[in-house]
C-alpha cells in the first residue's frame, strides 16, 4: 500500500507543477481485485464485466497450494471448497474427476457449468454437459467457483460454475520457460513444459503436457497429451484481441466394474482386459477486450468445439460378475461393442458492462448475449473385433446410429444498486430459448425404430442477490436463483441394456439460495460461513425396479420426484504464527472445510429417501506450515456415506444400486524453493484407505470404480528467462 501511495503522490506533484517538462515513466503495479489468505478467498464484487455481488464464491490460487498437480489431485487443489464432493474415477478410464456442490451428482461434473478462461469446454451445456477435458494444473493460475446463483450470468446449472484460469502471460519478459518433471506410484511420469513472453504489443504462451502411467488396478494404463497456445495482440490500453487453442490427445484402458464381493477381496482387480477409450479434445477461441470508457467494458468471446469420444469395450451384459473369457469352442474372446461419438458446438458470448451514477452512489449494470450450436453424432452398439487391442472397427451395422442438436440464446443482465456505500441489491434476469433435435436410427430388442424430435422451449430466469459490508473486508450476503436443466442426450439414450428410459421424461426446474457470512481479518483469518436452500423438481435420477414377466431387477431413468437439499458450508482458516506476529516471514495455519447437506426426496415413491450420490457430510481438515523457501499441508479428508440409487437399497443385483460407504483419506505434500528452482514430493492416501465413490451401469464399469491407494511422488521445477 506504502508504495501504491508513493505513486499516486508523484503523480499528483506531476499534474500540478506546470514548470516540470521532463517525463518520468513508472513501472506498473498489479492490483488484485479479491481477498485471499493462503491461496483462498472470494470474488469481488465486479470481475472483467461480470457481476458477484451477493453471490456465494470462491477463488483458488492453485500456485500457493502444496498439492501433487502432476496428476490433478482434486481432494488437495479443490478440497478447500466446502461441500465439494469428488468422483474420483481417474484409475479406471476417466483422467477427469466429477466434482459437484450441495449433495448433486458428481459424475463427470454434469451438473456444472465448467469453464476455462471464461468459454465452456463441455460438448453441449444442455445436450452433453459431461466434462471429459481440463487443462493441467500445472498451467492454472486460479480457480473460480459460485454457486447456483451463477445461473443468471453463465447459464442454468443448478450445481454453478467452475473457472479454470490459465496463468497469465509473464509480464515485461521477451521471453521465459517453466519445466516440471515429476515421477511416481504406479509408473507415473508426468513432463509439463511452458514458454512465454512479450515483444512490443505481441504477448504470448503455450504449454505441452505429457503424461504416462500404469495405473492404480491391472489393466488401467494412460497416455495423455495436453496442449495450449495463446496470442494476444495489446493495440492500446483499451483494445487487446488474440486467439486460444486448447488439445488434449488421450488413450486410457479402463479395468471394469467390481461387485462388493470382488471388491472386498481385492480392489485392485481387474474384470476387463480388452477395455479402451479415446477422448481428443479440440477447443479454438477468438476474443477482444475493448474498455470504451473508464466505466464502461465490452468483451466477446467466440469458441469451436470439435472433438469426439471413443470406446471399444466387453460391454455390460451380465455385470460385473460376466467373466471376459475365451470361449474354448471358438478359441476367441466374444466380440467387443464399439461406440464413436463426435461432438462439435460454437459459442459466442457478449458482455457489456456500465458504471454509471445514480444518486449519490456509482451502479453497474452487467448485460450481454449467449448464443450456441451443438450438433452431436452418436454411433454405438456395433459388433466389434475379438481382439484386445484398440480397434475400433466393426462388422455389419450400428446398433444405433443417432444425431442431435441444441441450439440455444440468451440475453441476461444484473444491475448493482447501491443503497450506500456498505449495502447493495442486485437483481437479474436470464431469457433461454432452448430448440433441440434428434433423428436416426436404434435397434431395440432386434427391432429398429426411428427416431425424429423436435423440441423447443423458452423459460426466464429471474434472481436477486443483496450484500451488507459491516466492514471493508467483511459481508454479508444473501441470493435467490432459478435454475432449470433440459433432458440431455445421455439420460435419452443409456448404453447398455441394464438401464431403461421412461418414455414420460421432462425437464427439471428449481432454485438455489443463500446467507452467508465471510471476510479476512488482516493477513491471519479467512472465514466464510453460510446455510443454502436448493429446490429441484422433476430430478432425473434412477430407481431400481422389478420386471413384472421375469421378476428380475433393472434400474430406470425417469423423473423420480421432487427434492430438496438444505445445509450448511463452511470455512475457516488461522494462521497462529501471523496472529501473534504480523511481521514474520513464517506462517502456520489451520483450516477446516465442512459442507452438511441433507439431501431428501420430498415427493413420490421415494419420499423422504435420501438422494442418491448425496453424502451428509464432508469434512477436512487441514495444517500448512510456509516459509521463504519450505511449505507443507497435511490434509485430513472425511465423506460421508451414500447410496447408488433412489431406493437406498444397501445390496443388489444391479451393478449401480447399493451402499457406498464413507471413508477417510490422508494426504500430505511438500514443496523447497530455492532461487528459480523448486522440488515437490508428497504422498497420497497415507493409510492406503480401499475406498469407492461412485456405482455405474456403463462405462467404465459396470459395478464399484475404485479410488487410487497409497502413491508417492516428486518433482523438479525450474524457470528461465
Amino acid at each position: 500500500m506504502k508504495r501504491i501511495f508513493l505513486i499516486l503522490a508523484i503523480a499528483l506533484s506531476f499534474s500540478t507543477n506546470a514548470q516540470i517538462k521532463d517525463t518520468v515513466r513508472l513501472n506498473s503495479i498489479e492490483i488484485k481485485p479479491y481477498k485471499t489468505v493462503n491461496g483462498i478467498g472470494h470474488l469481488p464484487d465486479t470481475k472483467y464485466g461480470i457481476i458477484y455481488a451477493g453471490k456465494k464464491s470462491e477463488i483458488i490460487l492453485v500456485d500457493s497450494l502444496d498439492a501433487n498437480k502432476a496428476i490433478n489431485n482434486t481432494r488437495q487443489i479443490l478440497g478447500r471448497i466446502p461441500g465439494l464432493n469428488i468422483v474420483e474415477t481417474e484409475s479406471s478410464g476417466f483422467t477427469a474427476n466429477g466434482i459437484a456442490t450441495r449433495g448433486l451428482n458428481p459424475t463427470q461434473s454434469i451438473e456444472m457449468n465448467t469453464r476455462q478462461n471464461g468459454y465452456n469446454v463441455s460438448a453441449d451445456v444442455y445436450g452433453y454437459n459431461e466434462s471429459y477435458y481440463l487443462p493441467p494444473m500445472e498451467a492454472v493460475n486460479r480457480i473460480e467457483f459460485v454457486r447456483g446463483a451463477s445461473s443468471l450470468q453463465f447459464g442454468a446449472q443448478f450445481g454453478g460454475l467452475v473457472n479454470y484460469v490459465i496463468k497469465e502471460i509473464p509480464k515485461n519478459k521477451p521471453f521465459e520457460i517453466v519445466t516440471s518433471q515429476t515421477l511416481g506410484s504406479f509408473g507415473l511420469f508426468n513432463s509439463f513444459n511452458s514458454v512465454g513472453g512479450n515483444h512490443k504489443k505481441i504477448n504470448y504462451y503455450a504449454f505441452i503436457q505429457h503424461r504416462y502411467i500404469n495405473g492404480y488396478r491391472l489393466n488401467s494404463e494412460q497416455t495423455q497429451l495436453s496442449g495450449f497456445g495463446k496470442i494476444q495482440y495489446k493495440q492500446s490500453d483499451k483494445l487487446n484481441f488474440g486467439v486460444e487453442y486448447s488439445l488434449l490427445r488421450n488413450k486410457l484402458k479402463m479395468p471394469g466394474g467390481l461387485t462388493d464381493s470382488l471388491f472386498n477381496a481385492n480392489p485392485r482387480i481387474s474384470t476387463r482386459a480388452r477395455n479402451w477409450l479415446e477422448s481428443p479434445w479440440n477447443i479454438v477461441t477468438a476474443f477482444a477486450n475493448y474498455l470504451p470508457s473508464k466505466n464502461s467494458s465490452l468483451n466477446i468471446k467466440t469458441s469451436f468445439l470439435f472433438s469426439s469420444r471413443s470406446l471399444v469395450w466387453r460391454n455390460e451384459d451380465g455385470g460385473p460378475e460376466a467373466n471376459d473369457n475365451i470361449d474354448p469352442i471358438t478359441g476367441d474372446f466374444v466380440s467387443r461393442e464399439v461406440g464413436i461419438e463426435r461432438m462439435n458446438n460454437s459459442t459466442t458470448e457478449i458482455r457489456y458492462s456500465q458504471n454509471y451514477n445514480l444518486g449519490n452512489q456509482i451502479a453497474t449494470f452487467a448485460g450481454g448475449l449467449h448464443q450456441s450450436y451443438a450438433w452431436f453424432k452418436r454411433l454405438g452398439g456395433g459388433e466389434g473385433t475379438t481382439g484386445s487391442d484398440f480397434d475400433l472397427s466393426i462388422s455389419g451395422d450400428w446398433g444405433y446410429n443417432l444425431d442431435f442438436t441444441t441450439t440455444n440464446v440468451a440475453p441476461f443482465f444484473e444491475n448493482i444498486f447501491k443503497l450506500n456505500s456498505n449495502f447493495t441489491i442486485t437483481p437479474g434476469f436470464r431469457f433461454e430459448y432452448i430448440k433441440s433435435t434428434i433423428k436416426g436410427t436404434k435397434e431395440v430388442e432386434g427391432d429398429i425404430q426411428l427416431s425424429n424430435e423436435i423440441k423447443t422451449r423458452t423459460f426466464p430466469l429471474f434472481g436477486i442477490g443483496l450484500e451488507l459490508k459491516p466492514s471493508k473486508n467483511t459481508s454479508v450476503y444473501s441470493n435467490i436463483s432459478q435454475a432449470y436443466r433440459p433432458i440431455d442426450y445421455s439420460q435419452l439414450e443409456p448404453l447398455g441394456v441394464t438401464s431403461k428410459i421412461d418414455s414420460k421424461l421432462k425437464d427439471s426446474d428449481g432454485f438455489n439460495s443463500d446467507l452467508g457470512f465471510r471476510g479476512t481479518i488482516k493477513n491471519y483469518l479467512n472465514f466464510d460461513f453460510s446455510v443454502f436452500y436448493l429446490a429441484y423438481n422433476n430430478r432425473i435420477g434412477i430407481a431400481l425396479a422389478t420386471d413384472a414377466t421375469t421378476g428380475d431387477y433393472f434400474t430406470i431413468r425417469k423423473n423420480i420426484a421432487n427434492i430438496v437439499h438444505k445445509g450448511i458450508e463452511s470455512y475457516l482458516e488461522f494462521n497462529i504464527i501471523k496472529y501473534l506476529n504480523p511481521k514474520s516471514t513464517f506462517g502456520l495455519s489451520v483450516f477446516n472445510s465442512f459442507g452438511y447437506t441433507d439431501a431428501q426426496y420430498t415427493s413420490g415413491d421415494f419420499k423422504e429417501k435420501r438422494v442418491e450420490a448425496a453424502t451428509k457430510i464432508i469434512n477436512r481438515i487441514g495444517a500448512i506450515f510456509s516459509s521463504k523457501t519450505l511449505s507443507t499441508t497435511f490434509q485430513y479428508n472425511y465423506t460421508g456415506d451414500a447410496y447408488g440409487d433412489a431406493t437406498n437399497a444397501t445390496s443388489s443385483s444391479d451393478p449401480v444400486a447399493g451402499y457406498i460407504p464413507s471413508y477417510t483419506v490422508l494426504d500430505w505434500s511438500a514443496t523447497y524453493k530455492y532461487d528459480k528452482y523448486s522440488v515437490k514430493l508428497g504422498c497420497n492416501n497415507i493409510t492406503d484407505k480401499q475406498y469407492f465413490t461412485r456405482r455405474t451401469d456403463e462405462y467404465p464399469g459396470p459395478g464399484i470404480i475404485p479410488a487410487i491407494g497409497r502413491s508417492l511422488y516428486i518433482g523438479f521445477s525450474a524457470t528461465f528467462n
